[in-house]
């Protein structure tokens, strides 16, 4: 399940003010308790041929090619799930939806907002079908966080965590109608089939750099990094145990590849990847 609270690491008092949060230990999932009015704004992508060819053109940095992340309907994943309940249920998710530990969502960290996956726990067999409305979890190993009744499905709520794949059924809420799915698994499926399209273009990725209880702290910690690695740094406002965070992160990288390689580049500890 998943335990907001974490483990934080020691808070290292920065001149000027402001606590900075060291993430590296920290299994802090944003979503359930972000403010719909500072979460980021994941809109209505531009479907068409022409908006979608641009954009996924490649592209060069620092003399190396790096290719825009794409995710395409039977696209499988393989990793550890976990579930959350009864704590968050009625809270903000990340797209500013209210969860339901009834309904079939669940947290990715970087699959596009509405995207439909399938669930198939590697342990016992059994699925699920979720929608992707939320970020999360952030602990190595783990791919996605289920709602409570779609960790029902699968019977893995007793035992918190599951080996499990996921499969890309769908996209903007629907079921591909190219998809083959059994009847039992779409028999509980909340959700409807229709013709969707084949592929989607990830959001643009951001590497968080540092966290604050202080605004002033976030403030100064942006200045200062703000023309130290050609990224714009930005802040993000989060409620973290009803306590609100401020998020420093470098915004613009194009693909998840970028964004890997700069973070191992620069050595930056406890920094991880979100998308905005």
């Amino acid at each position: 399940m998943r335990n907001l609270c974490g483990i934080l690491l020691s808070l290292v008092m920065l001149g000027l003010g402001g606590c900075f949060l060291g993430e590296s230990n920290v299994h802090y999932n944003p979503s359930m308790s972000r403010d719909s009015n500072t979460a980021p704004n994941y809109g209505v992508m531009n479907t068409s041929k022409q908006a979608h060819k641009a954009t996924m053109k490649p592209y060069k940095v620092n003399g190396k090619w790096y290719y825009p992340t794409n995710v395409a309907l039977g696209e499988t994943y393989d990793g550890i799930a976990s579930w959350y309940g009864p704590k968050f249920h009625g809270k903000k998710t990340s797209n500013g939806e209210t969860y339901s530990m009834y309904a079939h969502t669940a947290a990715h960290k970087t699959l596009p907002m509405n995207t439909i996956v399938r669930v198939t726990s590697k342990e016992n067999g059994k699925s699920t079908i979720v929608r992707i409305n939320d970020r999360g979890p952030f602990i190595t190993g783990r791919i996605i966080d289920l709602s409570n009744s779609a960790a029902q499905d699968i019977e893995m709520v007793g035992k918190g965590t599951a080996r499990v794949r996921l499969e890309v059924i769908g996209f903007n809420g629907a079921i591909s109608d190219s998809m083959p799915l059994n009847q039992e698994t779409l028999a509980q499926s909340e959700y409807k089939i229709a013709h969707t399209q084949e592929s989607m273009q990830l959001s643009q990725f951001l590497v968080q750099i540092g966290a604050f209880k202080n605004k002033e702290g976030a403030k100064n910690y942006q200045k200062k990094h703000a023309n130290k690695y050609g990224y714009q740094v930005v802040i993000r406002e989060y409620l973290l145990k009803e306590a609100t965070i401020y998020r420093v992160m470098l915004s613009g990288f194009k693909s998840e590849a970028e964004a890997r390689d700069f973070i191992a580049s620069e050595k930056i500890a406890g920094a991880f990847i979100t998308t905005d």
